[in-house]
């Protein structure tokens, strides 16, 4: 809930940003203030609370502090850790490594268990279904967003399906106007706005290709797809963050891949077992060419 908060707060009224401000700031105090004391303490009316415990998804104000109770319960406070070096610093000034190492871990596994356990099941089934039956995967995305898509496509590469991964705008733009009913894209985007994939994905949906999107709950491009996969995640992409985003959108991807493998059965393990060979006997006779030569 409180990378919930972080996500959506761009995106509300003011009144409603001066709620998730004390929220992230005091979520203590706030899972033990009625409706009316959080209204008072924050200077908005009891009708803004509703209408800002709604934009989160929740129905309720009381369903919105069980969910940021959960939060706090489970350690996800480390989210809004700043590993910064303004604390914590050792003699030379600098922060110690066990601490950075700490922090780092802590909110990277913070991040993944939120990722996890807002998991829709239904929605990766649907996606596994959708890349399963597909002629052909493409995979866009841009910058970090491009790394991941890349790292994605060589998985399903593996699997023995036609892929192939795009991270130019002008060339995924383009591709997916070559698509076909039949054809899925994956769309990789941390905000879910990114003006190219928008457009790349609208091709692609207008051609009648399924969309797959690893993205931000709400989004445009989370509204736009066939089926979403969310990670909601509040990266602020200062050099003392961790782009655990990254690292949610890589894991949902492994998750994709194997759902797909698992879907193929046996006709996938011989297939492998043909690959490692084949990889096995080149290592081979590559590790004997260049003995011989030397």
């Amino acid at each position: 809930m409180l990378a919930r908060i972080a996500a959506v707060r761009d995106q509300i009224r003011p009144s409603e940003r001066k709620l998730a401000d004390y929220a992230m700031a005091h979520p203590g105090d706030v899972i033990n203030l009625s409706m009316a004391e959080l209204a008072d303490r924050v200077g908005v009316s009891e009708p803004t609370v509703a209408r800002f415990c709604a934009a989160l998804g929740c129905r309720g104000f009381r369903e919105f502090k069980i969910k940021l109770a959960q939060d706090i319960a489970g350690g996800m406070p480390f989210l809004h850790q700043d590993l910064s070096a303004s604390g914590e610093l050792d003699a030379d000034g600098a922060v110690p490594g066990a601490v950075l190492a700490g922090k780092l871990f802590d909110r990277t596994i913070a991040t993944l268990m939120q990722v996890r356990n807002n998991l829709p099941v239904l929605a990766v089934d649907s996606a596994a279904d959708v890349l399963a039956s597909a002629r052909r995967i493409e995979f866009y995305g841009s910058g970090n967003s491009g790394t991941v898509a890349e790292d994605i496509q060589r998985k399903f590469f593996r699997l023995g399906m036609p892929t192939v991964a795009y991270t130019d705008s002008h060339v995924y733009f383009a591709s997916a106007l070559t698509l076909a009913k039949g054809d899925a894209v994956v769309a990789v985007s941390s905000t879910g706005r990114t003006r190219d994939i928008l457009d790349a994905v609208q091709n692609a949906r207008k051609a009648g290709a399924d969309v797959v999107a690893l993205t931000r709950s709400g989004s445009p491009l989370a509204e736009m797809a066939t089926v979403s996969l969310v990670a909601d995640i509040a990266d602020d992409f200062d050099i003392h963050s961790p782009m655990t985003v990254r690292i949610a959108h890589l894991v949902l991807g492994d998750i994709l891949s194997i759902a797909v493998a698992l879907r193929m059965g046996d006709t996938l393990q011989d297939r492998l077992k043909r690959h490692d060979r084949a990889v096995d006997a080149h290592v081979s006779d590559t590790v004997s060419d260049r003995a011989g030569d030397s």
